[in-house]
């Protein structure tokens, strides 16, 4: 009985894609009025969700189709990080997230992907169950930022989007060292 390797040209790698697709587009939407409170927001925020949200839904797709390709588990961090990327990017350009928020994220999101590049040959490192729920509080604070809640309402959003936001900094850093540590262990067995 032999087992067919699925295509990395499937659904759930084009699902991937698209994702990465978005992030021009929201940021674009963004930053046109300058951040301003009105449609355009809101429709960056609304792409951003459902950009974060698919994440979720080639995931399953690929697990419960047998679909799950090494090209899947490289494309599907670096668009999450794209996304979560432009998204702080955008945020900081507006002066509503501070600059030192973006680049911890950053840096700890471009280091994980360009280690999990170097080390590809020797088999792609899936995402820990760490860097998942950072991957989903990052999208739940980010959402939380992107979207005018506070139009509707009222100020009090904003402390509820700080503490998201603190949330998702903590996991972004504990994540990282759980994946350094994770790495270290793996090559030394």
């Amino acid at each position: 009985m032999t087992s067919s390797v699925p295509s990395p040209f499937n659904l759930p790698n084009t699902i991937t894609i698209v994702r990465i697709v978005f992030a021009p587009v929201f940021v674009a939407l963004l930053l046109i009025d300058g951040g301003a409170d009105a449609a355009l927001r809101w429709i960056a925020g609304i792409l951003f969700i459902v950009g974060i949200a698919t994440d979720g839904v080639d995931g399953h797709i690929a697990r419960s189709r047998g679909l799950v390709t090494d090209l899947g588990k490289l494309l599907d961090p670096i668009a999450d990080k794209i996304l979560t990327g432009a998204a702080l990017i955008g945020l900081s350009i507006l002066s509503e997230l501070p600059w030192w928020v973006t680049i911890i994220v950053l840096v700890r999101e471009v280091g994980i992907t360009v280690h999990r590049m170097v080390v590809r040959h020797e088999g792609v490192v899936a995402a820990a169950w760490m860097g998942k729920l950072k991957t989903v509080f990052q999208g739940i604070a980010i959402s939380f930022a992107l979207v005018p809640l506070w139009t509707l309402l009222g100020d009090w959003i904003f402390w509820v989007n700080g503490a998201l936001m603190w949330i998702a900094v903590i996991l972004t850093l504990a994540s990282g060292v759980d994946y350094i540590v994770t790495a270290i262990r793996s090559r030394r067995s």
